[in-house]
């Protein structure tokens, strides 16, 4: 059973919406599926916490957020997906990728991801298409990255922290958090008050092996803004593959890729990127696939 959770508050005159999430037992399910080293578990941990708030500001209830970041570093990419229950799953591509830590003590997330890339945000809402924002990579940290985006692609001003504290023995001993946003009502104090605070507090990970709960976290980021009521939502590492979902997949590759995966290997296996389950499928399975994409419009 999960203990995470985001809450998340509005300031009482609307000027200001925040986020926090408290995400240790989400990245430890994360790791225990993909046995990553530190810095892949920082990098995904950090992706996946975003993720999960973005998500938890989507408004539809069928509504699904990707978070994917490319650089020329050598983790190659992350990528996330979030549903607007907070639901998330992510992986990396490259999860052995093992670097000098920087001279402050920190891993060199940075690093592993590199500059040279990007990082983009697509909203799926059912529409025909769906919204894509895409930034270049700022520093590959992730939280300054995404303060790029959300300043550039949305013209939001936002504050955007995120930390991942592993241990010796490659478990999450803390994960969280957080994103404050300015809305179109806050000022020029506002937004001066808040950057005050922001360059004061304690890294995340730090408040919450504190003991710091989610709330704790924003009533110390929003200290002297008076807020409205705390609202909590659950969140979790969840992957929702199927077997139809995979079947599906196969069929989209069309009848020359089934008549070949048929006639040259006789059988397929294929692992799911976001939980590493894996589904089989015989010839007579892999045939029955092939006469339904002859069936297809």
């Amino acid at each position: 059973m999960s203990n995470d959770y985001i809450t998340r508050v509005v300031s009482s005159d609307g000027a200001i919406r925040a986020y926090a999430a408290i995400t240790t037992d989400m990245v430890n399910e994360a790791q225990r599926i993909h046995h990553m080293y530190p810095i892949p578990i920082a990098a995904l941990g950090r992706t996946l916490t975003a993720a999960a708030m973005m998500g938890a500001m989507l408004k539809g209830e069928n509504d699904t957020l990707t978070l994917q970041i490319k650089g020329d570093g050598p983790l190659g990419g992350i990528v996330a997906v979030a549903d607007s229950r907070a639901n998330v799953k992510g992986y990396v591509y490259n999860p052995d990728v093992d670097l000098p830590l920087k001279p402050n003590g920190k891993l060199d997330v940075g690093g592993a991801v590199g500059r040279n890339g990007y990082l983009s945000v697509v909203r799926d809402m059912g529409l025909k298409e769906p919204y894509t924002g895409q930034v270049p990579l700022v520093t590959g940290e992730i939280a300054e990255d995404l303060t790029y985006y959300y300043a550039r692609s949305e013209q939001v001003p936002s504050a955007v922290a995120l930390g991942v504290l592993v241990d010796v023995d490659l478990t999450v001993k803390v994960s969280g958090g957080f994103i404050i946003q300015l809305m179109p009502e806050a000022d020029e104090k506002v937004a001066e008050k808040l950057e005050s605070i922001i360059s004061s507090i304690p890294p995340v990970t730090k408040m919450i092996s504190e003991e710091m709960n989610a709330e704790d976290i924003l009533k110390k980021v929003l200290d002297g803004f008076e807020l409205g009521s705390f609202d909590r939502l659950n969140t979790q590492y969840r992957c929702d593959c199927s077997q139809e979902r995979i079947e599906r997949a196969l069929i989209s590759l069309g009848e020359k890729e089934l008549t070949d995966i048929i006639e040259n290997q006789g059988e397929a296996e294929l692992t799911c990127h976001f939980c590493d389950k894996k589904y089989h499928f015989n010839k007579f399975e892999l045939q029955d696939l092939l006469n339904k994409s002859k069936e297809r419009p």
